[in-house]
C-alpha cells in the first residue's frame, strides 16, 4: 500500500512516499515543497496545488495521510495559515479520488518514537535509524512527512487485523 505523508506548510511543505508493510516498510521518497516566499498567500496555495499535482502523479499513492490542525494559545494565527494549507492538500487529494487520513501530531510522533511529546530531532534520528539513512533527514519536515505515512500505515494495518 503506498501512503504519502503530508506535512503541511505555507513556506516548506513537507512529504515522504511509504511503500507500507507492517514487517519492512520501504521508503520510496521523501523532500520538500518550497513555496515562495513573500507571496500573497493565495498564489502559494495555487503554487502547492500545482507542485501536489505533480507529486501525486509521479509516486501515484493510495492513500495520503496529513497532520491534523494543531493550534496553539499562544499562536492562533500559524493554525488559520496551516488550514489553508491543509485545505489545498486534501482538496488535490480528494479531486484525483484517494483516500485521505489524519492524525494528531502527539499520535504521529507516539507511533514513531513511543514518545508523544518527541522533538524534531527525536523525529529525525527515528526516521534514519528505521532506514538506516547516513544522515537525518534534513528539512526536519522531511522525516515529519515520513512519520505520519509510518503512523497511518501502523493504523491501517492494526484495523485490518484486529477487523473479522
Amino acid at each position: 500500500m503506498r501512503i504519502l505523508g503530508i506535512d503541511p506548510g505555507l513556506q516548506i511543505t513537507g512529504y515522504g512516499v511509504v511503500d507500507y508493510d507492517p514487517i519492512r516498510p520501504r521508503l520510496i521518497d521523501g523532500g520538500v515543497i518550497r513555496l515562495t516566499p513573500k507571496t500573497p498567500i493565495a498564489d502559494r496555495l495555487v503554487e502547492l496545488e500545482t507542485e501536489l499535482d505533480q507529486l501525486f502523479a509521479e509516486h501515484k499513492p493510495e492513500i495520503v495521510a496529513v497532520e491534523q490542525l494543531f493550534s496553539h494559545y499562544a499562536h492562533p494565527r500559524t493554525a488559520i495559515l496551516m488550514g489553508h494549507a491543509r485545505g489545498v492538500i486534501l482538496l488535490v487529494a480528494r479531486r484525483r479520488g484517494l483516500q485521505v487520513e489524519q492524525f494528531a501530531v502527539n499520535r504521529i510522533k507516539q507511533s514513531l518514537t513511543g514518545h508523544g511529546h518527541a522533538s524534531k530531532l527525536q523525529m529525525q534520528k527515528s526516521i534514519q535509524a528505521l532506514w538506516k539513512l547516513s544522515a537525518p533527514p534534513e528539512p526536519p519536515d522531511v522525516a515529519d512527512a515520513l512519520a505520519v505515512a509510518l503512523c497511518c500505515g501502523t493504523s491501517i494495518h492494526r484495523v485490518r487485523f484486529i477487523a473479522p
